[in-house]
């Protein structure tokens, strides 16, 4: 039986439009998109009707109405970048509470690290998992695989096996491979593929000199009550705890100075040999003002090769045309390569040189206020392509041991539109652009559009609406996020998956 849904009464926002207006959502996909004022039904329901009439849907076929109350309706956001922990430690996520996290982020579809124990290293591992999470009916799935089988760092002949449409991402996340020549093939047989390479980009040895300095704070920490996550209260009039923090900072920082040195060098390779392999490159959690600046480079030199290619066919099709004789297109210069990359909600609002967020610990660190500035700017010129969360869930005693990461899913869409919007000036749809249209365009998916064709994944959201964080109410097991007691403004409110209201507690809507 066709499954019909109307949504009216609400603000229409995508990467192109903000207006008022409704959407008629049909066997799971958007099928019409009506502009105006529909405060009331009666009108763009007889328009909805008139809609399925032309599709030869019966005239009793049921429509179901949603007055959307004013709320903003949205392409469902998309996140390229979480962990799930499953399998094998669920302890800290499983599939169950990590979807429900995301829906309630208002997620359509995210994308989950194969760091898991054991290392997802197959298709048929992948696909199971997608599977699973299908069955239980919110958030969209895709499961990534490892670059080098079992993240050994040697064996990439598993990468043969794999098929786009289940897995459109590897990826080694959580590390980086270390060995440029088995980085080289596997991305060679990604490119082949056309599956995407998220990067990790690390270097290892260099990672590996922050170490003792970080090991060495988190003693400290745990000596005077100070937590991982950057939320601690501190009693500026005792010295005790005082100088313990300036000894704290000074080691943090030379860990920063290690990890953003092996963060850049490891950025400049992964594109290097994303180019000589042919493939995309999609560099992870970028950090840094270099970073940042690599990407930049190569897309205006990807972007330079593509302006001389196509001027130069111009002008062999021209001389073709002039001598009468036929015209042969000559082979691309850019091949199959591909650069893009994401920055994450954290990164981008909060400043790791500063107190408590230096103690706030996350792979890659929060930076000074100098790279997160050239974050915002990378994203308002386009070199940064999306937001992702980076979610990855802990248990509260091992961040307290110095586990690196946030839950992310529960407040990124709220920590973006307070920074993004509210603060710097973005455009909503910009906002929207980089959340949902930009990362369905990089997975190939017709997601992230509020047009027809598209697949019915929408959110709703009450862009102005102001919330204090409480991790006790997330869904996610992960309690540990930097923002908590935190005022946001912004909060998902509902979420369409195939065309379908998942858990209607969020949103107030008439039915």
């Amino acid at each position: 039986m066709t499954k019909a849904i109307l949504i009216y009464n609400a603000r229409l926002l995508d990467e192109a439009m903000d207006t008022p207006g409704a959407v008629l959502l049909i066997d799971a996909k958007i099928r019409s998109v009506f502009q105006g004022y529909f405060t009331t039904s009666e009108t763009v329901e007889n328009m909805a009707k008139a809609v399925m009439k032309e599709d030869g849907l019966a005239e009793d076929s049921k429509l179901d109405l949603y007055n959307a109350n004013g709320l903003t309706l949205t392409p469902a956001f998309i996140d390229m970048h979480v962990h799930l922990r499953y399998p094998g430690q669920t302890q800290k996520e499983d599939l169950n509470s990590g979807l429900h996290a995301a829906a309630a982020g208002g997620f359509g579809t995210i994308v989950a690290m194969p760091n898991t124990t054991p290392v997802v290293s197959s298709i048929e591992t992948a696909m199971k998992i997608e599977r699973e999470a299908a069955a239980i009916g919110l958030t969209h799935l895709f499961q990534t695989v490892s670059i080098t089988k079992d993240f050994g760092g040697v064996e990439t002949s598993h990468l043969d096996e794999l098929d786009k449409k289940y897995v459109p991402v590897i990826s080694e996340d959580g590390r980086d491979v270390l060995a440029s020549s088995v980085m080289l093939d596997g991305m060679t047989k990604a490119g082949r593929k056309g599956i995407i390479v998220a990067c990790h980009s690390e270097d290892t040895t260099l990672g590996k000199e922050a170490v003792p300095y970080r090991q060495e704070a988190l003693e400290i920490m745990k000596d005077v009550g100070l937590s991982a996550w950057g939320t601690s209260e501190e009693d500026d009039d005792d010295d005790e705890i005082s100088e313990a923090i300036q000894k704290i900072d000074q080691l943090f920082s030379r860990a920063n100075e290690y990890l953003a040195l092996a963060e850049d060098l490891a950025t400049v390779r992964n594109i290097m040999l994303a180019k000589e392999a042919g493939c995309h490159v999609h560099i992870c959690h970028v950090s840094t003002a270099k970073s940042v600046n690599a990407v930049r480079e190569a897309k205006n030199e990807l972007y330079d090769d593509e302006a001389d290619y196509y001027a130069n066919e111009a002008d062999a099709a021209y001389q073709a045309f002039e001598e009468k004789t036929p015209f042969v297109p000559g082979p691309r210069v850019t091949g199959g390569f591909g650069v893009s990359c994401e920055v994450t909600p954290h990164h981008l609002a909060l400043c790791g040189s500063d107190e408590p967020y230096i103690r706030a610990l996350v792979n890659p660190p929060l930076r000074s206020e100098e790279d997160r500035v050239a974050l915002i700017e990378a994203l308002r010129d386009g070199t940064v392509d999306v937001i992702s969360t980076d979610h990855a869930p802990h248990t509260l005693e091992d961040k307290a041991a110095g586990s690196p990461g946030f839950t992310g899913e529960e407040t990124a869409y709220a920590v973006c539109n307070t920074v993004l919007v509210k603060d710097c000036q973005f455009s909503p749809k910009k906002l929207s652009q980089l959340m949902s249209a930009n990362p369905g365009r990089l997975l190939g998916l017709q997601k992230g559009l509020l047009k027809s064709g598209y697949d019915a994944d929408l959110t709703l959201v009450d862009p102005d609406e102001e919330w204090i964080v409480d991790s006790s109410f997330f869904y996610s097991k992960g309690k540990a996020t930097p923002f908590e007691g935190q005022k946001l403004t912004g909060r998902v409110r509902g979420l369409f998956i195939d065309g379908r209201l998942v858990l209607e507690k969020w949103i107030f809507l008439e039915k």
